[in-house]
């Protein structure tokens, strides 16, 4: 390069060196190694004769080092940047001076309490670059390369800490030793990376999801380990109206009335997530399908006539629940995937299934099984409540304890629920200025009848036998001139003449546990169709399938035998065909008086014949 053409600043280029301008002064230039970083020096301009001029960009290439706008970093990376530029600022004047420059450096480590060799590599790092931007965190433009040691080390990570043998990072070294330091005959070889060098790569580039996922599993994971980011019910809840459904086994053994042991009942409830309010309940020995019908059956029910079954007295506005949510938020549980639930969104209701292993989203009903369980378990200790230690070896077996029966504990519910809309208080509930001016207390009750009134509230007016038709389960059925036939059975209805003559398919609703009726679905109606079939009315469908069955079985087996009686009447009748005589020329004429003569050879008085004695004419 001509050195008349050398400007300050410029980069320029040999072979493998790369020199940075920072000052001229007649023949000789002041510059600094790019690729070595060392401190810079004055050289004659004829020394530059064989570079070539250089990119900004070729240096950034060259040296893996991406550089980016200061203003476009994050502030951590900036903060180190500015942090480090202070550091040199005061030198930067004085750098081209040897010995001023010395004492500045070493000034300037006694101040910050750092060495002078730090102090010499951010000043060199800074002249390379003329960017302040070089001095925050390397961010390198090209991949990670790793040397044969760390991708042995990586090799044995991947290969026995992160699985779900859950092997210690020890046991991982020791594998990795074994695998690839030893010789054939097993003896280790001399170089080899230590335990801390290991230990140091894992810290180094450990990645906390992998961790977790790789070692409990993914499900494992999504439940105790997973970030809690998001905003819990408030996402499904802005307003009175959605219902979080779910259900547990109590933690208490109940027994019958005779005092046998039954085990553990079920209880089904559904929480408004916007009050916390409990809607209905449902407690049974059955789960599925049928609980969930049962709570449908008490969210629509008059509380206080409920409650008064059991002998327990409350006011209106302790429980005025009386409608459907219009959204209703469930797991992934297969009650509530199954068709027979879903069928409910044709009353309007709209049906979330939240993703597995997420129990923050539904936290409300979480919420109200731990509040209703801790209320009762600590008054009914020793009479059949499990505790923590239940399923430890040699723990006391609490069914030994059992004496309440389900009326009595029912009625232990009851109570707990009362106290839980009525007189728990929710501390963290997010009011609003307007509920502070109208003093709306923080119980559930009062924050529900308030929001009620809002607007967003979606509630759903439904009668009981809307909700119990529409969660019947649901077949196809077929009319024929010999009635509607559903489930191999016979129905019929005055009104359908028509229809059993035409045919054709239609859906109907059934209950399986008594198949006397089935309502035909037929324009969002329900029409009842009674059974024809008289020897299965009142029967479940199961004991009327089991009883086809066994009919089909029979019959099965009778023909096999008809079809051998039909074989032994064939070979009879052939063997006395085979043995009366034809006759060659049978007299046609005279037939009645040859009738007439053989009805008297045959003709019986039974009424002589039945006195003993035996009269033919």
């Amino acid at each position: 390069m001509q050195k008349n053409s050398i400007q300050k600043n410029d980069l320029l280029k040999s072979n493998n060196t790369i020199i940075r301008i920072l000052d001229i002064k007649g023949d000789f230039a002041f510059v600094i190694d790019c690729i070595k970083r060392t401190m810079p020096k004055w050289i004659e301009k004829q020394n530059l004769d064989k570079f070539v001029s250089c990119t900004e960009q070729g240096l950034q290439d060259i040296t893996e080092i991406a550089l980016s706008d200061i203003a476009e970093m994050d502030m951590k990376s900036r903060k180190h940047a500015h942090e480090h530029f202070t550091l040199i600022a005061s030198i930067l004047p004085f750098v081209a001076d040897d010995k001023q420059r010395t004492v500045m450096i070493g000034k300037v480590a006694e101040i910050y309490g750092i060495s002078k060799q730090t102090v010499r590599y951010y000043l060199c790092l800074y002249l390379v670059y003329q960017n302040i931007s070089a001095l925050a965190p390397k961010q390198s433009i090209k991949g990670m390369v790793l040397s044969a040691d760390e991708k042995n080390m990586r090799w044995s990570l991947n290969k026995f800490f992160y699985t779900n043998s859950k092997n210690t990072l020890k046991t991982a070294y020791m594998m990795m030793l074994k695998t690839k330091y030893c010789d054939s005959s097993g003896v280790l070889l001399p170089d080899y990376p230590s335990f801390y060098q290991f230990r140091y790569f894992y810290r180094k580039h450990r990645n906390m999801q992998t961790y977790f996922i790789s070692r409990d599993g993914l499900k494992s994971y999504q439940r105790n380990e997973r970030p809690l980011l998001g905003d819990g019910i408030q996402e499904f809840a802005p307003y009175v109206g959605v219902g979080m459904l779910d259900a547990t086994i109590c933690d208490i053994y109940l027994v019958n009335e005779s005092g046998n042991l039954v085990g553990r009942p079920i209880l089904t409830a559904c929480i408004d997530a916007y009050s916390s309010l409990c809607c209905g309940y449902s407690l049974s020995w059955e789960g599925g399908t049928y609980s969930l019908r049962g709570l449908m059956v008490n969210i629509l029910s008059d509380k206080v006539q409920h409650c008064k079954k059991f002998g327990i007295h409350i006011e209106k506005a302790q429980w005025d629940m009386n409608k459907l949510p219009a959204t209703f938020v469930t797991d992934m549980g297969s009650e509530y995937k199954s068709g027979t639930f879903e069928q409910i969104a044709e009353l309007g209701v709209s049906v979330i299934n939240l993703p597995s292993y997420r129990p923050e989203l539904k936290g409300a009903v979480e919420k109200f099984f731990d509040l209703v369980q801790e209320s009762y378990k600590k008054y009914l200790k020793g009479k059949g409540v499990i505790m923590p230690d239940y399923q430890e070896r040699g723990a006391h077996d609490y069914r030994k304890d059992a004496c309440l029966s389900m009326p009595d504990f029912e009625k232990i519910i009851i109570r707990c629920i009362i106290y839980y809309n009525c007189q728990r208080v929710i501390e963290n509930f997010p009011y609003t200025e307007r509920m502070i001016q109208m003093n709306i207390k923080p119980y559930a009750h009062c924050i529900y009848e308030w929001g009620k009134k809002q607007d967003g509230a979606n509630l759903i007016s439904a009668s009981v036998e809307q909700v119990i038709l529409t969660l019947l389960p649901r077949t196809i059925g077929k009319f024929s001139r010999y009635g509607l036939k559903v489930n191999r059975m016979r129905y019929k209805h005055e009104n359908y003449t028509e229809r059993y003559l035409s045919g054709g398919e239609v859906t109907v609703a059934y209950n399986p546990e008594d198949v006397s009726c089935v309502w035909l679905i037929e324009n969002g109606s329900y029409i009842c169709f009674e059974l024809i079939e008289s020897r299965y009315r009142g029967k479940e469908l199961a004991k009327v399938e089991t009883l086809q069955e066994s009919q089909k079985r029979l019959v099965k087996e009778a023909t096999e035998n008809n079809i051998q009686a039909q074989i032994d009447l064939a070979s009879f009748i052939e063997t006395i065909a085979s043995t009366a005589a034809k006759h060659e020329n049978t007299n046609i004429k005279g037939i009645r008086d040859t009738r007439k003569r053989e009805k008297g050879k045959t003709h019986v008085d039974f009424v002589n014949d039945m006195k003993g004695g035996a009269t033919h004419e």
